[in-house]
């Protein structure tokens, strides 16, 4: 691989400057999710329709995603990165200034597309900042960002939703925004390959495309539950839209002279089985982030807050383990990394599994804290092996992809968590009521134990109507722990499933300053 050219500034100062941009735009995926009851309420608003609130924004940012190396070399990353930081910080005020919905939406639509690029370019910039063998502590660093803010984006949204208001979720990207800016104007330059690109007219035909199949698939997977998703007549269609628009798409940017996202770049195989496997990730990453809060609040009856700060221990974890597996990576096989992340990140997974109604706050204290620990022994080594045997000029449009593929698949989890807890509770209920068929001697004994204790309350019809009403809301609890349980060991399956992937990795190492194979 060619050496790189030596930034003119100290490489950390231009880590603290990607990061913040790339820390305000992953927590806002996350943030404001508690805060849509709130946003609904004040909006005049359904819930269903305040939660289009997310998926405006994760459709938006998911299209300029794959774009920004186009975007870049048109128009000059360093330019690109800070209009991008100028139109996502005025969006966050609009969204926390809305007084309707529509305005919400439009400027969250906005406010994705600002958003889509801060990752991949700061991922670019991070990389050729940083010589090979400090990449992984690099890396490290902007993993923060990435992993840390999904975690914590709940735990600070439901603080300043519940202390102050529920815009105050977007006002608070202003002062990052505005310390970003700074900090990249002052300490980020273009490398010559930028300055000196030609990437040609845009491909408006692919980006439209792009943006019809990308959308397709968020409107897919967000609504796809609520409405019974191949047994909804509009999803079958858009399905069918979204596959042939994808076909078209990948038709389209092989055989364009100056396709929008160069994707020959799956040639690589380090590339194409770290995106494989980082999108599997981002499905576990973000299936658990959303399940055990979810379980706190409906089985246990926890605030949004409370149940963010049970939670948050995982960034503490992550915090702790990402410098010094950002050291390691220029040490050891970074696949052995990446295999213990996924080993531990599956036990942890089957360790929440044991989850019941007698926890306590804590009581999954350790495994929330390991987990955490587990992100950076796959996030930082993956993204080095996945990106570090690529020629420089070719790591933009490789970020820009390998991102999308962790959004992806944090999307595909998302719902496929939702999905299991809404299927099998209905399964598990069925197996359970199996035992309360009139006759039982258990059955019997317990409706009349409880009519018995009704009885004080209530005359007898009513008090055995209550025993009964009792026994269901416990049978419907039951069934839904069962499937929360059912969920956490599908995410320890897939995680084991990818062990035998990472050794498909061709081991990068680091030689004389320049990552070879």
């Amino acid at each position: 691989m060619e050496q790189q050219a030596k930034p003119e500034v100290n490489p950390w100062l231009i880590a603290a400057s990607v990061m913040l941009a790339t820390f305000m735009e992953v927590i806002d995926t996350s943030i404001a999710s508690v805060a849509i009851p709130y946003i609904a309420g004040s909006v005049d608003a359904t819930i269903d329709e305040a939660t289009w609130v997310l998926t405006f924004y994760l459709m938006s940012n998911a299209v300029v995603l794959p774009a920004s190396a186009w975007f870049s070399m048109k128009f000059g990353r360093k330019r690109f990165l800070m209009t991008c930081i100028v139109i996502f910080t005025v969006a966050s005020f609009a969204c926390g200034a809305a007084n309707s919905l529509v305005v919400i939406l439009i400027a969250r639509l906005v406010q994705g597309a600002g958003g889509g690029a801060l990752q991949p370019i700061s991922q670019a910039i991070l990389t050729e900042s940083f010589p090979p063998e400090k990449r992984g502590l690099a890396t490290a660093i902007f993993a923060l960002g990435v992993v840390v803010a999904p975690v914590l984006g709940p735990t600070l949204g439901g603080w300043l939703t519940d202390t102050y208001s529920w815009r105050w979720a977007f006002y608070i990207n202003i002062p990052i925004g505005v310390l970003a800016l700074f900090m990249i104007s002052r300490f980020i330059e273009d490398p010559p390959y930028i300055k000196n690109a030609k990437p040609g007219k845009l491909d408006s035909i692919g980006l439209g495309l792009l943006a019809v199949w990308l959308g397709c698939l968020q409107l897919i997977l967000d609504r796809g539950q609520e409405d019974d998703w191949f047994g909804a007549t509009w999803i079958r269609y858009a399905f069918v839209i979204m596959l042939t628009c994808l076909v078209l798409f990948v038709w389209r940017q092989l055989t364009h002279r100056k396709p929008l996202v160069d994707l020959t770049i799956f040639k690589n195989r380090n590339f194409a089985l770290g995106s494989l496997l980082i999108f599997m990730f981002g499905a576990a990453i973000y299936g658990i982030v959303t399940l055990l809060p979810l379980y706190y609040q409906t089985l246990m009856g926890y605030s949004a807050t409370a149940a963010g700060f049970v939670v948050s221990p995982r960034g503490i974890g992550a915090i702790v383990a990402m410098p010094i597996i950002g050291i390691l990576t220029s040490k050891i096989d970074n696949r052995y990394l990446i295999t213990c992340g996924f080993l531990i990140f599956a036990v942890c997974s089957l360790l929440l599994g044991r989850i019941n109604l007698d926890i306590g706050p804590w009581s999954m204290l350790w495994p929330v804290v390991i987990s955490g620990s587990a992100l950076g022994m796959v996030f930082v080594p993956l993204s080095t092996t996945a990106l570090g045997d690529l020629p420089q000029e070719k790591i933009g449009n490789a970020s820009g992809l390998y991102n999308l593929m962790r959004n992806v698949g944090g999307s595909v989890g998302i719902a496929m968590v939702n999905t299991i807890v809404a299927r099998h509770e209905q399964l598990h209920r069925v197996e359970l009521a199996r035992n309360l068929a009139p006759g039982s001697p258990a059955f019997e004994q317990e409706v009349s134990r409880l009519t018995q204790f009704m009885s004080a309350h209530a005359g007898p019809v009513e008090a055995v109507k209550r025993a009964y009403g009792i026994i269901d809301r416990t049978l419907t609890q039951q069934a839904q722990l069962w499937a929360y349980v059912d969920d956490f060991r599908y995410l320890a399956v897939a995680c084991f499933a990818c062990v035998p992937f990472v050794w498909m990795l061709k081991k990068v190492s680091i030689k004389g300053g320049i990552a070879a194979e």
